[in-house]
């Protein structure tokens, strides 16, 4: 049958649905301990000098540089002990010409002096004095106060995706509590008379639902919460009920399947009526993943896949997770990308862009894109693939033995 709808390049279709989205960043505020991988939703600037006194990098003797100008294993610079700093106090006492004190990794460095020498640059002559046999330069093995960051720096923006060493960073300002962007929910609708629950046996004619779980995945990784509304069969009035139930309770609302266009596939009337203005895309210039729907009604993003999981998945990371994003207020999350040479001529019509699953080879010290092909209704396509390459707009292809980009999984 001919087709119905107008199909549009990605990034033409991106264009028109963002002149509909204006995504609102709503925030939380929860404990640093708690936020690993969550999306900051204020900017935070530094309550304090870091560190807030002069600390040690090494076992050994705190001294004014001075005094040790000019020491050699042969003539050493020789100084006075007149006390030790404990670990966790502050310092009591205060160093003078030819003298040191005994200070340790991560210790105070007491006033007047201004380095450390090292352990095995010195050699004790009694309990009073040591002989130091390598010179030191001012602020050698100290940390200065403010070194690390000084008070009132800014830390980190609004859209900072939290990292391990992010969160260790704001503990060690004593900063315990911080405002985070609420986690967009993403409602996914599972469409088909054949689709059945993957605990369930399937008979002759059925499938399991795949995409409910792998969409939920890749919303969980892009830092949506996920709420499934199971499996609705191909009746009108049961597909109106959830979508304007996901449609009340969610951010952004998933259809999987129903995109096509075909006597039974209703998702678009249905999207329609969902709100203003309704269906803006029908149609995307890729493959896989060509009958496509982006919408927007009233205010909430909604989105129609193709049932194929190959497809499903390589739209949702073209248009979906950057909605999550744009919601939580920042950038889509870094790829990992690796060049290789492709081991295979791969063609391409012109007017689309395609998407080719790869898996990677070793070939006498250059490394290999070996395309994985397969229909994209077949899963293992994904599972058995490493990453994904992408044939440009209008290319005609790309040829064996060029170089591309993987974008890893």
């Amino acid at each position: 049958m001919p087709e119905l709808f107008t199909v549009q390049t990605p990034p033409d279709a991106w264009a028109r649905f963002l002149e509909h989205f204006s995504p609102q960043v709503r925030s939380e505020r929860i404990a640093t301990a708690d936020a690993l991988d969550r999306v900051l939703a204020e900017q935070l600037v530094s309550p304090q000098d870091l560190p807030e006194f002069p600390r040690s990098t090494v076992d050994g003797y705190a001294v004014t540089a001075a005094d040790t100008y000019g020491a050699t294993p042969g003539l050493p610079a020789f100084l006075s002990v007149v006390g030790e700093v404990p670990m966790g106090k502050a310092a009591t006492i205060e160093i003078g010409v030819g003298e040191a004190a005994i200070v340790h990794t991560g210790g105070m460095v007491p006033p007047g002096a201004d380095a450390v020498v090292m352990v095995e640059n010195t050699q004790r002559v009694d309990e009073a004095s040591i002989e130091v046999m390598q010179p030191v330069s001012e602020g050698q093995s100290v940390i200065q106060i403010g070194e690390d960051i000084r008070k009132g720096q800014p830390i980190l923006a609004p859209g900072h995706r939290l990292r391990p060493q992010d969160v260790g960073g704001l503990l060690a300002l004593g900063i315990t509590e911080i405002a985070v962007a609420l986690p967009p929910v993403v409602g996914i609708i599972s469409t088909g008379d054949e689709v059945v629950a993957p605990d369930q046996p399937v008979q002759p004619g059925q499938v399991r639902d795949i995409n409910s779980y792998s969409l939920g995945a890749l919303a969980e990784r892009a830092g949506a919460r996920v709420v499934r509304y199971g499996i609705i069969p191909d009746n009108r009035a049961a597909l109106e009920a959830a979508a304007r139930r996901a449609v009340q309770e969610c951010d952004i609302v998933v259809f999987s399947a129903g995109s096509s266009v075909s006597y039974r596939d209703m998702t678009a009337d249905v999207i329609g009526e969902l709100g203003r203005p309704g269906v803006l895309v029908h149609g995307v210039s890729v493959k896989p993943g060509k009958p496509t729907i982006l919408a927007v009604c009233d205010g909430k993003a909604i989105f129609g896949l193709p049932g194929n999981p190959v497809s499903a998945m390589v739209i949702f990371d073209l248009f979906i997770t950057p909605a999550i994003c744009a919601l939580l207020g920042t950038a889509a999350p870094p790829q990992t990308r690796i060049n290789a040479r492709l081991a295979r001529n791969i063609a391409s019509d012109t007017g689309r862009e395609d998407y080719i699953q790869v898996r990677l080879e070793e070939r006498e010290g250059e490394r290999w894109a070996v395309p994985v092909l397969g229909k994209s209704n077949l899963i293992y396509t994904l599972v058995n693939a490493e990453g994904t390459i992408k044939v440009p707009l209008d290319s005609g292809g790309i040829r064996a033995g060029e170089w591309v980009t993987v974008v890893l999984h």
